[in-house]
């Protein structure tokens, strides 16, 4: 049951990251869901948790796949889907930027670093304006921000691009450009539900003890460190009769 508990809950992490790449489609909420995600109490984990440790090389392993064999994500900076599908399939000048692997320096990839979720965004992309075409690329900084909702017994991870930094780009257009690509990342991609512990309830018959084994996720810490991120997960169980059989 340990096994098959954390196999989900790394599948589901994994799921988070695809989300995030993935998202169009993905219904979004303006509501920030649930609390900030507290480190682990001093005491150490309470019984019932189960620890999951994930390092960056897997999350940077599923962007490498991602770049290499998939087409790079393509974001709308005005909201309109037929500005990213005219880019996608069309080409010409749209309103849209694109995720890069590499560019203006940087790689594209997730860092576990200063007790901080970093990750670091290369892009490129176009602007059509009133005066015309603008072409830029640049790259971003991020950081991801962790949150337990209890009433949906989710993990949510709030994006939030700290800079954008474009390239040779002078201070007029950087001024028009910056807050778009702020923004469309921001808004786009958030929130991203990371972890379903509705998928992870146990509801299982114990046939021995004439009941039902039930448990549900009560709270969730993490903390990241030595270069992997750590989440407890910690479950509240309960019995109940089985109920005759009519």
């Amino acid at each position: 049951m340990a096994r098959l508990i954390i196999g989900l809950l790394i599948g589901l992490v994994l799921g988070g990251v695809l989300t995030f790449f993935f998202f169009v489609g993905t219904p979004r909420s303006a509501k920030v869901p649930g609390d900030p995600i507290k480190a682990p109490e001093q005491g150490g984990p309470p019984a019932g948790t189960a620890q999951v440790v994930l390092r960056e090389d897997i999350f940077n392993s599923v962007l490498g796949t991602i770049f290499q064999q998939m087409n790079p994500p393509v974001f709308g900076l005005s909201g309109n889907p037929q500005e990213v599908a005219s880019a996608q399939t069309q080409g010409g000048c749209a309103s849209v930027v694109k995720l890069l692997p590499e560019g203006s320096g940087v790689r594209t990839g997730v860092k576990f670093e200063n007790n901080q979720l970093q990750a670091p965004l290369a892009f490129t992309g176009s602007y059509q304006s009133p005066v015309g075409c603008w072409q830029f690329s640049g790259w971003a900084q991020a950081r991801m921000d962790l949150r337990f909702d209890q009433s949906s017994q989710s993990v949510f991870g709030l994006l939030n691009i700290e800079t954008v930094n474009l390239d040779g780009t002078n201070p007029f257009l950087s001024a028009l450009v910056t807050p778009f690509v702020q923004s469309t990342l921001n808004s786009r991609v958030n929130p991203i539900k990371i972890l379903d512990g509705r998928q992870l309830a146990v509801n299982m018959p114990i046939a021995a003890a004439n009941g039902n084994l039930q448990a549900s996720v009560s709270d969730v810490r993490a903390e990241v460190k030595d270069n992997a991120l750590t989440m407890y997960i910690t479950y509240g169980f309960q019995g109940s009769p089985l109920q005759p059989q009519s």
